[in-house]
């Protein structure tokens, strides 16, 4: 998962927060129909993200295969010292 995408998702995570906190949901139903509005404020935000540079924002990283990586990058590294 690259800063980008991180960044996307807590844009999206706020946004739901807040439009939580304007609307008040009663109901589980009420709630589902926030967190896509929040989603979505996410999802245009990427749109035109990748209009602006023509590059894909989503990549097929993520945190554990990335982490497990450098793990054994850090192994390979001190087996030469």
């Amino acid at each position: 998962m690259t800063n980008t995408e991180l960044i996307l998702n807590m844009l999206a995570e706020a946004s739901t927060k807040d439009i939580s906190e304007a609307v008040k949901p009663k109901n589980f139903t009420e709630s589902k129909k926030v967190a896509k509005q929040g989603g979505n404020v996410a999802k245009v935000a990427r749109k035109e993200l990748e209009a602006k540079t023509g590059k894909k924002v989503i990549s097929p990283l993520n945190a554990k295969i990335f982490l497990e990586e450098k793990k054994t990058n850090k192994l390979k590294g001190n087996e030469k010292e």
